[in-house]
């Protein structure tokens, strides 16, 4: 199981290992942005991972492409191309 902190006061959420971020929060009832409803185009689901970046999957080439349209921070990810396999610590500016 992945664990799922948050900077902001909010009760932390477990998910399976494997699962997507973006998914994983949904189902947990926080609210995470987006328009495109995870198919990995609007980029509006980002998150600063301030802490367990190794435990996130690797960049595919949609993300790469996508941070740099965006001029997204390396320390950010678009949730809804991302899968889990440890615990994170993240933070969204709408939280």
């Amino acid at each position: 199981m992945a664990k799922i902190s948050f900077i902001k006061k909010m009760d932390p959420v477990t998910a399976e290992n494997g699962s997507n971020l973006l998914t994983a929060l949904l189902n947990a009832g926080i609210p995470v942005a987006s328009s495109c409803y995870g198919d990995g185009v609007c980029a509006k689901c980002r998150l600063e991972i301030l802490q367990g970046m190794e435990n996130l999957s690797e960049e595919k080439e949609i993300e790469t492409f996508l941070k740099q349209k965006n001029k997204m921070e390396k320390s950010q990810r678009i949730a809804c191309q991302v899968k889990l396999s440890g615990d994170i610590v993240v933070d969204a500016t709408y939280w």
